[in-house]
């Protein structure tokens, strides 16, 4: 891995990044693959596999129908975190039976993938929706393959911690009546307070709700799924089985009626960073950012993590990843989405250097470095 550092270090941790031409990146620009196509992987994260990075996201088509899963989850490989080698479709969404849970024209957003090494297996995790419900399943699908870039082989659909009450748990939640299942609610804006509806009570049989997702494995090899919850108002952190394929029914309620979404976990100096955003649909807004010296809490909440022009904005990307650089402590790249919902095919990558000033994760924007 040293060779693979030493590529990275100067161009990468630099002002900028984003790709126009070799070494170099450019946020916001087409950024082509190999095949000279603009990379498909919307919603992202990263695989390290021995001296070769994947990258994992959401394919996407042309047009509004590209916002439901019309292919499946895209991967690409690089030495460099410059240059992408396309590996085709690592999971593909089920053509052939209307009634899979990855069937074509579900919602398959976020996918993210760690490695087992218990079973020598790689587990991916996203965000999935049955196809017509909306976003009313909020559950988890989960695959895994035997090689990084896959096939991936589905296994399940998921509402995670079914029956389980989180370490938290409040007694308003064991003994208030839980919300009427037959109500809906628009994700990001609650009639009341949410604990007056219980909303963990009423999902607590069947699995809580989980929308936009990610995964943290710890330096112990405990890994974790952290997603959005109870109509998005709050972020659930939920400690994964020994497979990386369960939950293990152990998990925690944070930032209780804060509406967080997009959530991105990072460790440093010992303490657990989260970055994420506030529930706007596709349009972006300020991010936020969050620091503990437990997985399980207290979490502060700290200042929104952007700096410069549009920061209000985050810089017009939503979260999806943070990649901490391999041997070089303290050395972060942020990875952000610009959602173009009216023709999906269009998003394009916003990944900048991330840098720590104490305990504040901090993003600015350049154009471009250079390597």
């Amino acid at each position: 891995m040293r060779r693979l550092t030493l590529l990275l270090l100067a161009p990468l941790l630099l002002p900028a990044c984003g790709p126009k031409g070799e070494g170099t990146f450019a946020p916001g620009e087409i950024w082509p693959d190999n095949n000279g196509v603009h990379i498909n992987a919307h919603g992202g994260g990263i695989l390290i596999a021995d001296d070769t990075y994947y990258w994992f996201g959401e394919h996407k088509t042309e047009g509004t129908a590209g916002n439901s899963a019309q292919v499946g989850v895209h991967c690409y490989s690089s030495k460099d975190l410059y240059q992408w080698k396309d590996e085709g479709i690592a999971l593909a969404v089920v053509t052939d039976d209307t009634t899979h849970s990855i069937t074509k024209g579900c919602i398959l957003e976020r996918p993210k993938v760690i490695y087992n090494r218990k079973n020598n297996q790689y587990v991916m995790w996203f965000h999935l929706e049955p196809k017509g419900a909306g976003y009313s399943g909020a559950m988890s699908g989960i695959a895994v393959a035997d090689r990084p870039a896959g096939p991936y082989v589905f296994l399940k659909a998921i509402r995670p911690n079914a029956g389980a009450w989180p370490l938290n748990v409040q007694d308003i939640h064991r003994t208030t009546t839980p919300v009427d299942g037959s109500q809906t609610f628009s994700g990001g804006n609650l009639p009341t307070h949410p604990d007056s509806l219980n909303l963990l009570g009423r999902d607590m049989p069947g699995g809580q709700m989980a929308r936009d997702m990610n995964l943290f494995v710890d330096d112990d090899g405990t890994a974790y799924h952290i997603y959005a919850s109870e109509e998005n108002s709050t972020l659930h952190i939920s400690q994964l089985d020994e497979d990386y394929t369960g939950c293990s029914g152990r998990y925690a309620r944070f930032f209780v009626n804060r509406f967080m979404e997009a959530p991105v976990m990072f460790k440093h100096e010992g303490n657990y960073y989260l970055i994420m955003s506030g529930c706007t649909g596709w349009a972006p807004n300020a991010g936020r950012s969050a620091v503990a010296s437990s997985i399980w809490g207290p979490w502060e909440e700290l200042e929104n993590p952007f700096r410069g022009e549009e920061a209000e904005l985050s810089f017009r990307s939503q979260s999806t990843y943070v990649l901490p650089l391999p041997g070089a402590p303290g050395r972060f790249m942020y990875m952000g989405d610009r959602w173009t919902p009216n023709d999906a095919i269009d998003g394009r990558y916003i990944w900048l250097p991330l840098r720590m000033e104490g305990k504040q994760p901090v993003i600015e924007w350049n154009n471009r470095t250079n390597g």
